[in-house]
């Protein structure tokens, strides 16, 4: 089935899009919501920029519009990007990195049932410990954009999601009831690699912007490099 990807840059949404890959679909094309809003309820907004150099390393093309980050009212923006990629790209579907969010899975399957278009999220439910393990396992590497949780400071930012980063965030989530796959939004992530890329990103140039209850990392400089070096 050819399919449209929800992208948003980080791990979920491109650990649901290599899961169609895995599974016998294809990616035709990311579709990618860029919100004027921090507040948004359904799209991440760290750095999403830069998901340029992620549709480039996949050599997929990719639909990007604005929406101002109105709740319910950026569904509408949402359904117009997908109109657009199904008379574009022809996409039977949709995959969705939704992992427990039950506000955005309802919204997603509802506009994809409007357009008669199918709705893939591959992880809904799927266990936050054995999620987090198998995006380590599939060679992913994904590092953290931001943290807006107690328990988790800025040190991490930067960091790459390893079997070693999960234990630290399964201590943190026993003093202070995280979701470990960040689902809640403790933390967001950017992916600098994976098995869908033909090329992988470095990081080149960052700085660390803080306030009073969040940290985030934001990229200024990214390269693209040959897989073998």
């Amino acid at each position: 089935m050819n399919l449209g990807a929800l992208f948003s840059g980080g791990k979920d949404s491109t650990m649901a899009a290599y899961w169609a890959v895995k599974n016998g679909h294809k990616i035709v094309c990311l579709i990618t919501l860029i919100s004027e809003s921090s507040e948004s309820y359904m799209f991440h907004v760290p750095n999403i920029e830069w998901t340029k150099y992620q549709a480039e390393a996949m050599n997929i093309p990719q639909i990007m519009k604005k929406t101002k980050g109105e709740k319910e009212e950026e569904l509408k923006d949402l359904k117009n990007a997908l109109i657009q990629a199904i008379k574009k790209y022809k996409i039977e579907g949709i995959t969705a990195g939704a992992l427990a969010s039950n506000y955005q899975k309802k919204r997603i399957e509802k506009i994809c049932h409007e357009l008669n278009i199918e709705c893939i999220a591959p992880y809904w439910n799927y266990g936050d410990e054995k999620y987090m393990h198998e995006i380590v396992e599939n060679n992913f590497e994904v590092i953290i954009t931001s943290v807006s949780a107690e328990g988790l400071t800025p040190d991490i930012l930067g960091k790459k999601i390893d079997h070693d980063l999960i234990e630290k965030l399964k201590k943190i989530r026993q003093k202070n009831r995280i979701n470990i796959n960040g689902e809640g939004g403790e933390y967001e992530t950017f992916v600098l690699d994976c098995p869908l890329f033909r090329k992988r990103l470095v990081l080149r140039d960052f700085f660390i912007q803080k306030d009073s209850n969040s940290a985030s990392l934001v990229i200024q400089k990214l390269e693209t490099k040959p897989q073998n070096i």
